[in-house]
């Protein structure tokens, strides 16, 4: 089993709605994302997936979010834009762009803080 990480970010906004707290009002995050992918076979030249690749996935993804209104996107419009929720999208949205037989995405952890963050995995 290989597993590989790359790791980006973007800035964003949203607001918790029933959170009864600080977090209700509208504030910002910079976020930092690590995208984990895993492999049970390498390529013929000895990759599981080219980091170029990994890492056009996850910003193409990311440029979505970035310098956005998170509670305005049709995905958070019903659900809040949590870091946990964040990271369940990220994950899915990066997964159908990368995964395929022998390999896929194993965890995306969101920071929305040096000291604080999410992650999402799926079984």
């Amino acid at each position: 089993m290989y597993e590989l990480k790359i790791e980006d970010a973007f800035a964003a906004a949203h607001k918790l709605r029933e959170y009864q707290g600080q977090c209700e009002s509208l504030h910002g995050h910079n976020w930092k994302v690590e995208v984990v992918v895993r492999a049970d076979r390498l390529n013929a030249i000895g990759l599981a997936v080219d980091f170029k690749e990994l890492k056009e996935a996850t910003t193409a993804v990311l440029d979505q979010l970035d310098h956005t209104y998170l509670n305005e996107l049709p995905t958070f419009r019903e659900q809040n834009p949590s870091s946990e929720l964040l990271a369940k999208y990220i994950f899915e949205q990066v997964q159908d762009r990368v995964g395929r037989e022998g390999l896929w995405v194993h965890r995306v952890t969101a920071w929305e803080s040096d000291n604080a963050c999410a992650s999402y995995l799926e079984g």
